[in-house]
């Protein structure tokens, strides 16, 4: 296992914790390719990416990951995390905006993180329980 490719593997992850949007775009490359895959959503480019977490940064402004088994090979790392925030802005939902509840998530994740030659990130596959999310904040039976 290789901990310089976990830890730049967890670069944009560790700025995102710290809403440091600068320190995300420089962990990424141009042609970023995130594919959230409990919404659905995929996104290239380092400007749809940010602006993506942005989108969870204002729905779970305190959002942020802590970290669990992490494994490397090759330029690929497997992250295992633990979501946690307390849901205090708008949640954007394909049937709209879900204000805030007040109450707070933690869910477990997994990201699979591909990282150029440079130790950037340039792909993205975030695993994610929806449900779980939309249960803990009491709103499950809004259209995903």
């Amino acid at each position: 296992m290789s901990q310089s490719l976990i830890d730049a593997a967890k670069a944009s992850l560790l700025a995102y914790n710290d809403k440091n949007w600068d320190a995300v775009s420089q962990a990424l490359t141009a042609d970023i390719e995130y594919d959230e895959v409990a919404t659905h959503r995929k996104v290239v480019g380092t400007a749809d990416v940010i602006a993506a977490w942005k989108g969870w940064a204002t729905a779970l402004p305190d959002s942020r990951a802590t970290f669990g088994a992490a494994h490397a090979s090759g330029n690929t790392a497997v992250i295992e995390m633990t979501w946690h925030g307390t849901h205090s802005g708008p949640l954007q939902m394909p049937s709209g905006a879900v204000p805030a509840t007040g109450k707070k998530i933690e869910i477990r994740a997994v990201q699979i993180i591909g990282l150029a030659p440079d130790g950037k990130t340039r792909s993205v596959r975030h695993y994610f329980d929806m449900a779980t999310m939309l249960a803990q904040l009491g709103i499950a039976g809004v259209g995903a």
